[in-house]
């Protein structure tokens, strides 16, 4: 697949800009927040006073006169899935980036993140319905791959459908994976299927948004249009009336997200398009690694 020069050009720039924070942020972080799926045997070593007795072998034992125990590693290996809205909802944004910029730029850090840890890194770009996938695989051209496909897919669909990800992810993980769900969760009724998601994998919402949402500047006449349906309508946002009836409506919006996600039982990170994104993710690692969840 040719891609177009700019794009290749952004995704150069995030992946030297990404590996920065990594490198300075992240890695230690991420690597104590997850653990492996288990621990796999490594070697056999003579007992030394305080080693578990439960990890004598007693077969070797016997063969050489020696007291030896089985060492075991953790088994460090994991999969990490980046599922992104992409839905209209994301084109929007008053800070230096819009909701889905902040979203490639998070994809970024958890992907980069996760391939300096060894860990295979896939992506599910969503709507109302998936759009796009990419297997989980390891490499640092493979989370190249994904960010380009971040910037160069672009979704069919504009509504958001946070269970249609969900679904499909139940029918293509076969083992215990991480999974990222980064969107502004404008969106119902997803609550049992993260739930039943969380069962078997480990999941985290990266909830992104905007300022503007919660409170509307007054700017006079604005052509406002609903990024999910496509309706324009033009409005006097000079009017306290109107932009009070607008915070109404959006805190309904609101309230229905946090009953959503307090049902689902999920890990959460809040991050906004007008403030540092990096700093909330590496405190919940920090927050994960000590043992706390949110």
């Amino acid at each position: 697949m040719s891609l177009p020069p700019e794009i290749l050009k952004k995704v150069r720039l995030l992946e030297i800009s990404t590996r920065k924070l990594v490198n300075s942020i992240l890695t230690g972080s991420y690597n104590s927040a997850f653990k492996g799926q288990g621990m796999t045997f490594s070697e056999f070593r003579e007992y030394v006073p305080g080693d578990d007795v439960r990890t004598i072998s007693w077969t070797l034992t016997a063969r050489t006169g020696k007291t030896h125990i089985k060492k075991y590693d953790e088994e460090r290996e994991l999969t990490l899935m980046l599922v992104v809205d992409v839905s209209g909802s994301l084109d929007f944004g008053t800070g230096v980036d819009f909701k889905g910029e902040v979203a490639t730029h998070l994809s970024a850090l958890l992907g980069f993140a996760a391939q300096k840890n060894g860990d295979h890194v896939g992506l599910l770009l969503v709507s109302d319905q998936v759009e796009h996938f990419v297997p989980a695989k390891k490499g640092r051209g493979h989370v190249n791959r994904i960010l380009r496909d971040l910037y160069y897919q672009k979704p069919l669909h504009r509504q958001t459908k946070i269970s249609a990800a969900v679904q499909y992810l139940q029918g293509v993980l076969k083992k215990k994976a991480i999974v990222f769900v980064i969107s502004d969760f404008n969106d119902d009724g997803y609550a049992e299927a993260l739930k039943t998601m969380s069962k078997k994998h480990d999941v985290v919402a990266i909830v992104v948004d905007d300022p503007a949402e919660r409170k509307l500047p007054a700017m006079g006449l604005v052509d406002m249009r609903d990024s999910e349906t496509g309706e324009v309508v033009t409005v006097d946002t000079s009017s306290r009336s109107f932009r009070d009836a607008f915070e109404v409506e959006m805190r309904k919006r609101f309230e229905i997200r946090e009953r959503e996600l307090r049902k689902a039982g999920i890990d959460r990170v809040d991050v906004s398009t007008n403030s540092d994104f990096v700093a909330p993710l590496a405190a919940y690692f920090r927050k994960r690694s000590a043992g706390g969840r949110r």
